[in-house]
């Protein structure tokens, strides 16, 4: 069992997603779970959330329901040069920022384009973990970010959505694959994460531990149960 799930999705993020924080930490507490990471998407993605509401969660209640939450942002990336879809502002205000490509707000490009847009957004010092970049409509350079995130201070995350049988991005298991070999040779921290839209995904990571269960990757590099390292990590902020 793992203790936090540091992607996730509430209402907030539109596109049908209907649970709010409140249900989704019930729920997450329910699940014995210590910590939940509320992530919405940036405002390029349709019906997302506002800068407004980006300014405003900050101040939201950081104990609900006998867990410990955490206010991000799942940003997007718009542009080979990386750049994001909030004002430096705003992302500083937020405990930690996951930075992804999607295809509604970024085309793609080539491997060393979509390599170096990642490269660039992961140099602003809110951003914090890579999202979902097993995607195989963004071919990336797997060892150059790697490096660029060791220097950073970013991880990756493994995403049970792109394993899942209901996922959409294809046929991601190489992918995660090579991500596993580049964070064990750098020693690089990872997370599992849900990507649940709504509270029924939460803390599922069935075929992400799967993954990295039988690739015996380290289980030392992954963050999920090591609260007090993952607070840290992710800029917690007591109110």
């Amino acid at each position: 069992m793992y203790l936090s799930d540091m992607h996730t999705h509430s209402i907030a993020s539109g596109h049908g997603t209907a649970s709010t924080i409140s249900q989704m930490a019930k729920y997450a507490a329910f699940q014995g779970m210590k910590l939940l990471g509320i992530t919405d998407h940036g405002p390029a993605t349709l019906g997302a959330g506002t800068p407004s509401y980006f300014r405003s969660i900050s101040c939201s209640p950081r104990h609900r329901c006998g867990i410990d939450v955490f206010y991000g942002a799942e940003l997007n990336i718009l542009d080979p040069d990386g750049r994001l879809d909030l004002s430096d502002d705003l992302i500083c205000g937020l405990d930690y920022v996951i930075i992804s490509m999607h295809q509604h707000t970024y085309a793609g490009g080539s491997r060393d384009e979509n390599t170096r847009a990642l490269r660039h957004a992961m140099k602003h010092p809110g951003v914090k973990i890579l999202g979902h970049c097993d995607d195989p409509h963004y071919p990336v350079d797997y060892e150059e970010l790697a490096r660029c995130a060791k220097e950073c201070g970013v991880i990756f995350e493994i995403n049970e959505a792109s394993l899942a049988p209901y996922g959409y991005r294809g046929d991601t298991k190489a992918n995660d694959l090579e991500i596993l070999r580049c964070c064990e040779k750098y020693e690089l921290p990872l997370v599992l994460s849900s990507d649940s839209h709504g509270l029924h995904h939460i803390g599922d990571f069935s075929c992400a531990s799967l993954l990295v269960h039988n690739a015996s990757f380290p289980e030392q590099l992954i963050l999920n149960n090591q609260i007090p390292n993952l607070k840290s990590f992710l800029r917690w902020r007591e109110s």
